[in-house]
């Protein structure tokens, strides 16, 4: 059966020397690439951001789920570690990976909608994008997220053109595995009840039994973080809610804005007007190609702007959105011959995949001007960590505690494991995936090293029966920058 969407696609058997000539181009193109951002990983001055130190630890004990996020990060991070080593390089080695393997996705994606040489600048637009050029250069869920997503997509638009049972089944590894990866992935059904809906093919889509057999092989897939979920209270389910954050006040213009505005950041000054001036002729008449790609696109921005209106929103939240728009807007500056903007983004992009590698490289070995240091976030934990193991190991502290999820995950990461890490649980309610599961509890032999970023000493005294400040230190972090660390000695947990 077939839905009549992407008409396009019968271009993609055309001109098979051409296809040929075009994937070599973007092989070496991608290579050419991955190397660069290896090196620039190798040599990179960034310690691990905290997100990234968490996902560490969590692949030291891998499961089917973790506190904030679904299982795979902690399985990418693990299989990589197993391989290479524990270092920051080997930790973040899957992302610029990944990233090439999603390029070349996309390149089938933009063969398949419209023809190989729209798929080779489609390819080299999204590997350049100032979001990936950003993302190949830590490990976050958003690196495997996009790689299922673009084969989801992939899958899904053979699926409109008469793709068969494998088509179905790729669709669903594809979005099961994207769910493990991020519950973002859920936006992809969004996305396809938009099309469905836009494009009138609704009622062929929902009465198709290979979209329901996509779906049940997903939710196979799945199955085992649902269960991890209901066995820890949905501990995951629950912090994502706490993300969207609708506690407060519901009218935030300025965040929605400012989310907005980031996203050209994220997808590139150029691209993202040349989306918005495409969303905008909409009115004028599109295409089901066009169709497909703003459905992909389009709802997820206007869905996290909503979101950031209501409360807050990162700009990485609607990363999925520029997979497809990566296709689209390629596809229309190429065919609107609009090779200034173009070219102009291009070379801008590509300037910025440079700099963002040089400038990880001099991270921590030379001094910012202006007293602000960009990199003061991923500098400066291990010195803290080393410190910390150092004091505990020589004065005789059984545990070292902190009372932040970012200070745990560091130390865990940094320190030498010697004195054994654990996080204080301030609460009924753990907050997160160390208070979960190597909480500090009463049966924890003392002293314990208590570190902070601030003077906790009476609100420790509500927990401990006995607590001492021993110091505050200034701590380097990046060339002018400096984190204030409180150590504390506290003995007899409270029940």
């Amino acid at each position: 059966m077939s839905y009549g969407a992407p008409a396009a696609h019968a271009a993609a058997s055309k001109g098979q020397p051409q296809a040929v000539a075009y994937a070599f181009y973007l092989a070496l193109a991608l290579a050419g690439l991955l190397v660069w951002r290896i090196l620039a990983l190798y040599v990179s001055g960034t310690e691990l951001f905290f997100d990234e130190a968490q996902y560490w630890s969590w692949s030291r004990e891998l499961d089917f789920g973790y506190y904030s996020k679904p299982p795979l990060i902690a399985w990418v991070i693990r299989a990589s570690t197993e391989l290479c080593g524990g270092s920051e390089f080997c930790v973040r080695l899957p992302s610029p990976i990944i990233h090439t393997a999603t390029a070349v996705v996309v390149f089938f994606l933009a063969r398949r909608l419209y023809d190989a040489r729209i798929g080779f600048w489609a390819a080299v637009v999204f590997a350049t994008l100032p979001g990936i050029a950003f993302s190949a250069g830590i490990i976050s869920t958003d690196v495997p997220l996009l790689l299922f997503w673009a084969l989801a997509l992939l899958a899904f638009a053979a699926l409109l053109n008469g793709g068969g049972w494998l088509a179905a089944a790729g669709l669903g590894v594809a979005l099961g595995l994207g769910l493990l990866s991020k519950y973002a992935m859920v936006y992809f059904l969004m996305c396809a009840l938009v099309f469905a809906a836009w494009s009138g093919a609704w009622r062929r889509l929902l009465g198709d039994g290979r979209i329901y057999a996509a779906l049940a092989i997903a939710a196979a897939i799945v199955a085992p973080n649902v269960v991890w979920n209901i066995e820890n209270g949905f501990a995951t389910v629950a912090h994502t809610a706490d993300n969207a954050n609708w506690r407060g006040s519901l009218f935030n213009p300025a965040n929605a804005l400012e989310f907005f505005a980031s996203q050209a950041g994220v997808f590139g000054v150029i691209l993202f007007i040349a989306l918005l001036a495409i969303a905008w002729r909409v009115r004028h008449g599109t295409s089901e190609t066009q169709k497909l790609l703003l459905s992909f696109s389009l709802p997820i921005i206007l869905l996290i702007t909503v979101q950031a209106f209501l409360s807050r929103a990162h700009a990485n939240w609607a990363a999925a959105a520029y997979v497809a728009a990566s296709v689209l807007v390629t596809a229309e500056l190429l065919r609107a011959n609009a090779r200034l903007a173009f070219n102009g983004s291009l070379a801008l992009h590509l300037a910025l995949v440079g700099l963002i590698g040089a400038g990880n490289a001099m991270a921590g070995r030379v001094s910012v001007p202006g007293g602000i240091d960009p990199y003061e976030r991923v500098l400066g934990w291990k010195a803290i960590a080393d410190y910390a193991d150092r004091k505990a190991i020589e004065g005789g502290f059984r545990a070292i505690s902190t009372d932040r999820r970012a200070l745990t995950a560091e130390l865990l990461y940094y320190s030498s494991g010697r004195v054994p890490v654990l996080a204080h649980l301030d609460g009924d309610v753990p907050r997160d995936h160390f208070e979960l599961t190597r909480p500090l509890t009463a049966e924890t032999p003392g002293p314990i090293l208590f570190v902070s970023f601030k003077d906790r000493a009476e609100r420790l005294r509500k927990s401990f029966r006995t607590v001492e400040l021993l110091e505050v230190k200034d701590m380097p972090a990046g060339g002018s920058a400096s984190r204030r660390v409180y150590i504390f000695k506290a003995e007899g947990l409270l029940p």
